[in-house]
């Protein structure tokens, strides 16, 4: 049997096990004989779930991972000769071993070269507008990851001026929400305001982070630009033959408020962290922490005491420190760390 570690990690959200809200949907899923490929009360009752949420009649998909989400909703918003707008810090051009341009046969990335994790309308216009020649890839799509990958959370107006842009453009707009609850809990707003009363056409809402084991929702807010993405998901192996253990676990999320409360613990964790660090000697924070993501610059010395303390943490981004923080979060344990960075840092 495998050893099971002691102590809780903060890492990364992806350590945490299953919330009691999915396991119980899960359960109940296991109960009886349905149908396969989705064609079940469970899956049936999961999308409802999310158009109930949304409040708008959005047609709803279920994939096993993000990198699928993301991949194959931007191939579905673009042809092989298009191109996507996004930032260079973007998960899809950082983390995605090139799934998105694989899924779409090719539609190019076009990255953003600055110095944030958000992406700006002069952004997108420059990239969009650059070029109109046959030569250049044809922009079609926009996608933003909310929260970005530095903890930042685009604001509602900063949202809808992208919205905007791409409006004027002729682009849609994708959102990759892997941590989208944690968005929603930061912002206080309900999901529809964040996405299609935004202008959001495509919405990726992470599940493994909010307290899943796996699965992802894929969101169309126009139903017209889902048509053929059933077949596109059963081609890229995305079609579970039991999909209600995929579609079940987001009804105990969604329907108990699980979701929301899951997102605005992590990020209640990541504050805590930071206020009792922020103002060590040496130790200062990377980025604004808006959601559950704190990001630290200190000494090596620092570091290499916390490593040596037996914490685990990643360096990937700007060469300081990551914490991420779960729905599980244990607030002792996140006092723990933050007093083992106070005693380093003396």
């Amino acid at each position: 049997m495998a050893q099971i570690p002691a102590s809780q990690q903060f890492a990364s959200d992806n350590y945490a096990g299953i919330c009691p809200e999915v396991w119980e949907g899960m359960r109940k899923a296991n109960e009886g004989s349905v149908p396969a490929y989705g064609d079940d009360p469970w899956t049936n009752g999961a999308a409802e779930a999310f158009r109930t949420l949304f409040g708008t009649a959005c047609e709803v998909f279920f994939v096993f991972n993000g990198t699928a989400a993301n991949s194959l909703a931007l191939a579905a918003l673009c042809q092989s000769y298009n191109s996507v707008v996004c930032s260079a810090y973007a998960h899809v051009e950082t983390d995605e071993c090139g799934a998105p341009e694989f899924f779409s046969n090719g539609s190019k990335l076009l990255v953003a070269r600055n110095d944030q994790a958000k992406l700006r309308p002069d952004d997108i216009r420059a990239l969009a507008t650059c070029r109109s020649d046959i030569h250049y890839p044809k922009p079609k799509a926009v996608t933003i990851t909310q929260p970005t990958e530095t903890g930042e959370v685009y604001t509602l107006d900063e949202i809808r001026e992208i919205a905007a842009t791409c409006r004027a453009l002729g682009l849609r707009l994708h959102m990759d929400g892997a941590r989208f609850a944690n968005a929603c809990a930061a912002l206080g707003c309900s999901p529809a305001e964040m996405t299609w009363q935004a202008g959001v056409d495509v919405l990726c809402f992470g599940g493994t982070k909010n307290g899943m084991g796996v699965g992802e929702a894929i969101l169309f807010f126009d139903p017209a630009l889902a048509e053929g993405f059933d077949y596109r998901c059963k081609q890229a192996g995305q079609l579970a033959s039991k999909m209600r253990f995929i579609s079940a676990p987001w009804i105990g999320l969604l329907e108990t408020g699980a979701w929301l409360r899951n997102g605005a613990h992590g990020n209640g964790c990541a504050k805590a962290l930071a206020r009792r660090v922020a103002a060590l000697p040496g130790v200062s924070l990377m980025f604004p922490v808006e959601a559950n993501a704190v990001f630290l610059t200190a000494p090596v010395s620092v570091l290499d005491g916390l490593r040596a303390r037996g914490w685990r943490f990643y360096t990937f981004i700007g060469g300081g420190a990551r914490f991420m923080f779960a729905w599980d979060a244990d607030p002792a344990r996140v006092e723990q760390l933050a007093g083992d960075i106070e005693a380093l840092a003396q």
